[in-house]
Formats: C-alpha cells, sequence, structure tokens
C-alpha cells in the first residue's frame, strides 16, 4: 500500500507544520490520508513507528537532494557550492532535517530514538521504519562519504 503509505506521511508532515508533535492525532492523520485509523496502524504500528519513518522519508529526501547537487556541475568547486547550497536550504526549510543535523530536537517535533525499535510486524515498511535513525554525526558523515 504505498500510495496510502506516502499519503500518511504527507499529512503527518503537513500536521507536524501546524501544531507540536504531541498534538498530532493518529485518527486525524489518517483522515487527512483519507485511509482508515485501522490502515494507519497497520502501516506503521503506533505513533512512535509513524514518527520514525517520517524522520526517515526526510532524512532519505535530504540525502536525494545532496546526491542530486553532487551530481550537477562538472567542477568539483562548483558541486561543493551546490551542495552546501542545498544543505542549508534544506536544514533552513524543514525543521526534521534541521533537527537530524544538530541533535537539537525541541517538544514540537516528534524525538524517535535512534537506536533500532523492537518489531513484531512482518510488514517489511514496518521493518524499515523500525530500523536505527541516524545520529547527527552519521547522518553527516552519510552526506561526507557522498
Amino acid at each position: 500500500m504505498p500510495a496510502a503509505r506516502e499519503s500518511l506521511l504527507d499529512a503527518a508532515y503537513t500536521a507536524l507544520a501546524r501544531r507540536p508533535w504531541s498534538a498530532v492525532r493518529m485518527v486525524d492523520v489518517a483522515a487527512s490520508a483519507g485511509v482508515s485509523r485501522q490502515t494507519l496502524y497497520n502501516e506503521f504500528g503506533s505513533k512512535e513507528g509513524l514518527a520514525r519513518a517520517l524522520v526517515r522519508r526526510e532524512a532519505d529526501g535530504y540525502l536525494a537532494g545532496v546526491e542530486r547537487a553532487l551530481s550537477g556541475p562538472s567542477d568539483p568547486r562548483e558541486r561543493l557550492t551546490a551542495t552546501a547550497e542545498w544543505m542549508m536550504s534544506a536544514a533552513r526549510d524543514n525543521a526534521l532535517v534541521r533537527a537530524m543535523l544538530t541533535g537539537c530536537w525541541n517538544e514540537r517535533l516528534p524525538a524517535p530514538a535512534l537506536t533500532a525499535a523492537p518489531s513484531s510486524s512482518a510488514v517489511p515498511a514496518q521493518r524499515r521504519a523500525d530500523g536505527p535513525l541516524p545520529s547527527p554525526g552519521d547522518f553527516v558523515g552519510l552526506v561526507r562519504d557522498r
């Protein structure tokens, strides 16, 4: 159910822009995505699972942006400049990316544990959300390695 998953993550991201994570309700996220609350729980398991998947998606999107910036101009200095500009722009515009880079999570944001969460779900997408999240150092290291 990839389309429902993306719709749920989009709805969670929109809800987070409007109110603190503690005030985001699963029933509202499901309704906004046009799916049942049971579908949301089947996909993510819990609000913590939704938070982990949302943070993972934003991290993946950020790293994809780094890849695009690095594949741009042929001059290495221009690629480095484009990458630095992307990094700063993404961190400015996305509170989750900013928190991942700095480790500064505030009360408005979900703050899932960096370590892997135990999962009893056999759903492959759920296991991905349950995997470990990168620490700020790991996250910057992923950018450096690219």
